[in-house]
């Protein structure tokens, strides 16, 4: 892959980035994905008390899917509650290390996204199909953890539904860039 693919490379990036950034704080769609409980200084209190580390928790703890079928596993599941917790650091959220994170990641997609189109089509490829290769390629890679994450995780398919939106209007973008800019 050549030089001339990196502007289109970075314009790509750039887009998905403005775009979430609108589909977060100006347009909001996700804010119904997430509910407080009703006794949340309670719960909050718990696990302070509990003093855990940041990381992954999942509820009831089973160390080996053996003791599932023990009565008391059993009986945990039943009562409930059965979920995951993700806890992070204590502090307030250092949204910029977020952003960064999250930019290199549309650096990522829009690389690879470039890289297969470039090796595929080559050089003054039909802007049609450079848009529909690279908007196919970075539309899996921005869907693809939000449906495992609700396969796996118990994440809700309405928010799946979101993000399988927000993912498409990343492809969108994504493939207008690269059909825009790309080296003839």
């Amino acid at each position: 892959m050549t030089f001339a693919f990196c502007l289109p490379l970075v314009v790509a990036a750039v887009l998905v980035f403005v775009a979430s950034s609108l589909i977060h704080m100006v347009i909001k769609w996700h804010q119904s994905d997430y509910q407080r409980l009703g006794n949340e200084d309670e719960v909050r209190a718990a696990i302070r008390n509990a003093s855990p580390a940041p990381g992954q928790y999942v509820i009831p703890f089973c160390a080996d899917m053996k003791d599932a079928g023990s009565p008391d596993m059993q009986k945990k599941f039943s009562e409930g509650p059965v979920g995951m917790l993700l806890l992070r650091p204590n502090g307030m959220p250092k949204i910029g290390v977020n952003l960064s994170q999250w930019f290199a990641l549309n650096l990522l997609v829009a690389a690879i996204a470039a890289h297969l189109a470039a090796t595929t089509l080559g050089a003054g490829a039909d802007g049609h199909r450079v848009f529909h290769t690279t908007a196919l390629i970075t539309f899996i890679a921005y869907a693809g953890g939000s449906i495992t994450d609700a396969v796996w995780k118990g994440y809700p398919w309405k928010a799946v539904a979101k993000d399988l939106l927000d993912a498409l209007i990343f492809g969108a973008v994504s493939g207008a860039a690269f059909a825009w800019l790309w080296p003839h």
